[in-house]
């Protein structure tokens, strides 16, 4: 990244060079584990430019960093070389400088600087918190350009790009790194992750980097069969089997003979279902309906599911085999409320598509550099501002919507309808999780491993989340549900009495946070009997 040449500190609002940073020298191992600061594009007129990166090095232990059109160079992922922002009407001279703070980051406007947030402008400059940014800041520069500050992890690994998997989020290169890591290793794979997250796209990937890649895919919701026939669909039938049956019928599994089968909604699965999985993930033999002679099953099975598996076990729904079985190796994939700088990037990607339909992919192509952007910049900031409940596929719906509503125009314009659709605005996001460590995905740890001040303190260190606790000791997630339940230490939110839960509520005023640390436990299970009580 090429940098301007150091000035003088007292100046006004002037270019900086890392070298002349006050700043003791780091060790690498504390260097890695702090996240840094990242400024990406998400509306230019130039929209090939969206999802350029410039990150802010060393912002976070007091180096400024100062914008200008001409400096410093955005880059996008796939290229170790930028560009600066570069539009006319951005000044030539520095207009927004960036300082870390005791609190978190102040933007502050120079003269020259046209610059607002949320629609309000910035003033002289604005302060934000380290989880507010953590979260995402959106930018708007001149009514021409949008940009989101937001933190990233460093840890964060590459990975090869997959067809479909658009994005650069510290949560989707995981996702690329888990594909990377299973995807020879012939394991069953279980993918988790709210609707909408594009579990079945990680299963097409998943399959395509296989040994298998050659070999039939076939996808098969699991909630769209109806239960009585769910058994001959999957596993075959032999003739006369039931009414109806005047053939034999070789089901799913036999279809993709030698490939992969993926089951969507495998939380609908029946009971009955369940046992016969379990044989053939136990014998690699199955049994057609009526048949009395097992066939050999050559079949990866990869499953996925929206529902929480471990209530579902715990009610009796589901069996704990099953899911441990299912789960040879477990991926979790982030709404995309957790994405936020990629919306961007894959708003485009389904734009595209949509343009590409009506016959106007000219669009997309740069034109006059003093026209007006096609995707207005207070237009790309309310998709960033929306909460996506229905995450990746509402987000396609609504590009298209947007294209088809504004064909022929020279900008999108956002319709009635769909501007009450993004009303809902985006919650301040959790911190996301660390990156697991490199390790064969064969290597899960045995719950009889962990002590119990072990399990304590990563509960504690993970504001008893219990599914990122069990990330962090490296066990499945029902293992660790067992272990809480055994700790003579350790209470369960329904062991807590109305009085005890009423008094903590109303000391804490309603602090979810804050009862979690109180209260010490699962801050699911805490969230869920609040609701109960009727007091959230």
């Amino acid at each position: 990244m090429s940098r301007p040449p150091p000035v003088s500190p007292p100046s006004p609002l002037v270019l900086a060079d890392v070298s002349t940073a006050a700043e003791p020298p780091r060790r690498a191992s504390e260097a890695a584990s702090h996240p840094v600061a990242v400024l990406t594009l998400v509306a230019h007129p130039h929209l090939a430019r969206v999802g350029e990166r410039l990150v802010l090095e060393d912002l976070l232990a007091g180096q400024e960093w100062v914008l200008s059109r001409n400096a410093p160079d955005f880059t996008p992922a796939s290229s170790a070389f930028g560009a600066p922002l570069g539009d006319p009407f951005l000044s030539r001279k520095p207009f927004l400088r960036f300082n870390r703070t005791e609190a978190g980051i102040r933007v502050s406007v120079g003269p020259d600087g046209k610059c607002t947030s949320d629609g309000l402008p910035l003033g002289d400059a604005r302060e934000w918190s380290l989880e507010e940014v953590r979260a995402g800041i959106p930018l708007e520069l001149a009514g021409r350009l949008a940009l989101l500050l937001h933190l990233s992890d460093p840890r964060s690994t590459s990975a090869r790009s997959l067809p479909g998997m658009v994005g650069e989020s510290v949560g989707l290169r995981r996702v690329r790194k888990d594909i990377e890591r299973v995807a020879d290793l012939d394991l069953s794979v279980l993918i988790r992750g709210e609707t909408g997250t594009g579990k079945e796209l990680v299963a097409q990937a998943i399959h395509q980097q296989s040994t298998r890649a050659k070999k039939p895919f076939l996808s098969i919701n699991l909630g769209a069969i109806p239960k009585e026939l769910a058994a001959a669909e999957l596993f075959g039938a032999a003739k006369g089997a039931f009414t109806g049956a005047h053939q034999a019928r070789d089901g799913f599994f036999r279809a993709a003979q030698g490939g992969t089968l993926f089951l969507d909604e495998i939380g609908e699965a029946s009971a009955e279902i369940q046992v016969m999985l379990l044989r053939v993930l136990e014998t690699g033999e199955l049994f057609p309906v009526g048949a009395s002679t097992p066939v050999r099953a050559d079949v990866r099975l990869v499953a996925a599911t929206d529902a929480d598996l471990d209530t579902h076990i715990r009610d009796g729904r589901f069996k704990a085999p099953l899911i441990h079985r299912l789960a040879g190796y477990e991926i979790q994939l982030p709404p995309l409320r957790e994405r936020r700088e990629d919306i961007a990037l894959l708003f485009l990607h389904f734009a595209r598509e949509a343009l590409e339909s009506i016959g106007e992919s000219h669009r997309l192509t740069p034109g006059d550099p003093y026209q007006e952007p096609w995707l207005p910049p207070a237009l790309a900031v309310r998709l960033l501002r929306h909460s996506w409940p229905g995450n990746i596929r509402q987000l396609r719906n609504v590009a298209r919507q947007l294209v088809v509503g504004s064909r022929g125009q020279s900008q999108l314009e956002l319709g009635p309808r769909l501007a009450q659709e993004l009303e809902t605005p985006l919650p301040l996001a959790r911190p996301p999780a660390p990156e697991s460590p490199e390790a064969e995905p064969v290597a899960r740890r045995k719950s009889t491993e962990v002590t119990e001040p072990e399990l304590l303190e990563a509960l504690r260190a993970q504001d008893w989340d219990v599914k990122r606790a069990a990330d962090h000791l490296g066990i499945p997630r029902s293992s660790i549900y067992n272990l809480i339940e055994r700790s003579p230490v350790i209470r369960l939110a329904g062991d807590l009495s109305v009085e005890e839960l009423t008094r903590c509520f109303h000391e804490c005023q309603g602090d979810l946070d804050a009862m979690v640390r109180r209260l010490e436990v699962s801050r699911r299970a805490l969230s869920r009997r609040i609701k109960e009580l009727g007091l959230g």
